[in-house]
């Protein structure tokens, strides 16, 4: 808050602009947020350069257009929450993870969508 009393002072900013000013600053992300979701971006992406996502379409589509996405994303996140830890090494579970957010992420869409 030391830079926008200075701001202020040298008459850059009125009092009403500072807690715009303030809110436009990025949050201190205690935990890697910001890294997390770039990289959870990044495991997206690679999803449709798999050889299943070549196609013009991809079956996760097929499941939602015919009215069974919730049940198959909420099935996936349970699998692979239930799978976490248990298969494979460190590195494998934490593909689960991002397995776990990716399908949660595509229920956000067909929640959103209904």
């Amino acid at each position: 808050m030391e830079n926008v009393k200075d701001l202020r002072a040298e008459g850059y900013v009125t009092e009403e602009e500072i807690p715009k000013f303030t809110l436009d600053l990025p949050p201190n992300y205690k935990f890697n947020e910001d890294k997390l979701i770039a990289e959870f971006a990044s495991y997206i992406d690679s999803t449709y350069n798999q050889h299943y996502a070549k196609e013009k379409f991809q079956a996760t589509e097929f499941i939602i257009d015919g009215g069974h996405g919730t049940g198959f994303c909420i099935g996936n996140v349970l699998k692979y929450a239930q799978r976490y830890g248990k298969k494979g090494t460190r590195d494998d579970a934490r593909k689960d993870l991002l397995k776990v957010l990716h399908y949660a992420l595509i229920q956000l869409h067909v929640h959103d969508s209904d």
